[in-house]
């Protein structure tokens, strides 16, 4: 079963939801809202996805603005920014599509066929 980290609003969850969906694709549904990814489970998701921490922020986002985090990424440690990460949804990357062996930031269709 996978896991699909999304921000409901989000056009580009959207059409990865509608991806999903017509490929009969079974999923559990994650409001990164309501239910963002823990500390921990990032932790996991980084060693799985084997990403850069820093893909993993919404670097268009407007709190990734509004908190300057292009300036203090450089300067924050891996755990700190895992902690940051844990504490708001809005400034992880998504939508997140989590498989028992790879983590799939953002949606860019041929990557998630290869995957699924």
């Amino acid at each position: 079963m996978y896991i699909f980290i999304e921000y409901p609003k989000c056009s580009t969850c959207k059409k990865a939801k509608k991806f999903l969906d017509s490929n009969n694709i079974s999923y559990q549904d994650r409001n990164i809202i309501t239910d963002n990814p823990t500390k921990e489970e990032l932790k996991k998701y980084l060693e799985l996805s084997n990403k850069n921490i820093k893909d993993y922020f919404n670097t268009s986002g407007v709190l990734y603005k509004k908190l300057q985090l292009k300036d203090k990424l450089s300067n924050m440690s891996l755990d700190d920014k895992l902690t940051l990460l844990s504490t708001n949804g809005m400034l992880v990357k998504r939508p997140l599509l989590v498989t028992d062996d790879t983590v799939l930031i953002g949606f860019k269709e041929d990557k998630w066929k290869e995957v699924i």
